[in-house]
């Protein structure tokens, strides 16, 4: 037995700890893995304690503060991540854990890609375009609020929503926010709100989460769902820092589910103080107003001037009119009399049997005149006719053509024909005679001299 004792080979637990601790960081020093983050713990050191699991395993892990800070995106409870760290042996306790160095969301360079692409593209169609969203009404009269039923975002928003205005109804119409057929019902719900056409706002809401778990809010559908909404939309998904595609396309977007109720619904007793505010205003201002007025009948009627006295100047004041007016008749009648006389020696001066005789005798010597003129000038005239009727008879083609001529043109052109050229053979001329035409066709052309 002491033979045997000398070949054994005795580790204290230290040392074989220390032993597989080496055996273990040298073996692995850098590893990508993958898995399911649970019991995520933060405490007050900043740095994170969580496992991370699949189907058939679970291993520990940590990432220390600094590296934590770094992350662009919050670890959460169920999410899937991809990470890289080393294998490090916790001597006291026996137990290995996952120190992380970087992570990020299982799956993210993917989605991030197709996120981009569905924004570029409805970006260029015009979803995002302010001129196109909706007001966001002052006191809506009911407020449809599309999430999960269950978790904390609905209960955030109803405390928030009975704080600032309790008797604003709220209609709360479940969905699932994430997973399979999640975008379908999210848009199906915002179709149903319109359909029923009772509330003024839709708060489409969830809590924060990967760009994986925040991918019904990143779907086409549910952004054409948004769109053509005839009710204003209100976008309250994720936390202040996650942005998504029907963030984009609501008419107004909140950065957390409680925000979304702060934007939703104004404050009633700040409404009931403004109320009272100016109300107090209105009726001090009534009343300023009334005795502003009171003093300015005041003043109107200690300046107004008593009736009686009023008529009795415009009785004098009358009177010296009629007086005026008689006078001027008068005058104007005098002067029209005076005038009326004058005309009257001035007619009889010039008598009209006079004028008149005067008249005849002139008038007789211009009719004789004119008379001779008249017979003048016809005499003249007639001679000139006659002479001109000659003229025209001798060059008239009726007295060519009574001497044997004959006038040739086309048929049916009617072009006078001056030269054998202007026609050719079987072509229909019209001869024109003193009396009477022949139509004819021409057998043969000649030139100027031939056969004359």
């Amino acid at each position: 037995m002491a033979q045997l004792k000398d070949f054994r080979q005795i580790f204290t637990v230290s040392a074989l700890t220390r032993e597989i601790k080496t055996l273990i960081e040298e073996r692995f020093p850098l590893v990508w893995i993958s898995g399911e983050i649970s019991n995520l713990s933060l405490p007050a050191s900043g740095h994170a304690y969580f496992s991370l699991k699949d189907a058939n395993a679970v291993i520990s892990g940590v990432m220390f503060r600094n590296q934590w800070r770094r992350l662009r995106f919050r670890p959460e409870n169920g999410m899937k991540i991809t990470g890289m760290g080393r294998i490090s042996l916790y001597e006291p306790r026996g137990s290995y854990q996952l120190i992380f160095e970087h992570m990020e969301p299982e799956g993210a360079g993917a989605l991030q890609a197709a996120f981009e692409q569905l924004k570029q593209k409805l970006a260029q169609q015009g979803l995002f375009d302010e001129a196109r969203k909706k007001a966001i009404p002052f006191l809506p009269s009911r407020i449809s609020i599309v999430t999960s039923p269950t978790g904390a975002v609905i209960r955030d928003i109803i405390t928030v929503a009975k704080r600032r205005f309790p008797n604003i109804p709220l209609e709360i119409v479940p969905v699932k926010v994430q997973g399979p057929g999640a975008e379908q019902e999210i848009s199906r719900a915002v179709e149903l709100v319109n359909g029923r056409a009772k509330s003024d706002l839709i708060i489409v809401a969830r809590g924060g989460g990967s760009l994986e778990d925040l991918s019904a809010f990143n779907s086409e559908i549910v952004a054409m769902a948004i769109c053509n909404s005839q009710i204003p939309v209100m976008s309250a998904v994720g936390h202040e820092t996650d942005y998504t595609i029907a963030d984009f396309v609501a008419d107004l977007r909140a950065p957390t589910p409680s925000a979304a109720a702060e934007l939703a619904l104004p404050e009633k007793r700040a409404l009931e103080l403004r109320l009272n505010q100016l109300e107090s205003t209105l009726v001090n201002g009534l009343y300023a107003n009334v005795a502003a007025l009171r003093e300015r009948v005041k003043e109107l009627t200690s300046r107004l001037r008593d009736p009686k006295r009023v008529v009795d100047d415009m009785r004098f004041r009358l009177g010296d009119l009629e007086s005026r007016m008689s006078r001027q008749m008068e005058k104007m009648l005098t002067s029209r009399k005076e005038r009326l006389d004058w005309f009257s020696h001035a007619l009889y001066a010039n008598s009209p049997e006079t004028r008149v005789s005067k008249g005849r005798t002139d008038i007789d010597a211009l009719l004789g005149r004119l008379t001779g003129s008249m017979a003048s000038i016809l005499t003249e005239s007639r001679s000139r006719t006659n002479e001109g009727t000659l003229r025209l008879e001798a060059l008239s083609p009726m007295s060519v053509l009574d001497r044997g001529y004959s006038i040739t043109r086309k048929y049916p052109e009617k072009t006078i024909l001056m030269d054998s050229t202007m026609t050719e053979k079987n072509e229909t001329v019209e001869v024109i005679l003193a009396r009477g035409r022949l139509r004819c066709q021409v057998e043969e052309t000649y030139g100027k001299e031939e056969d004359i």
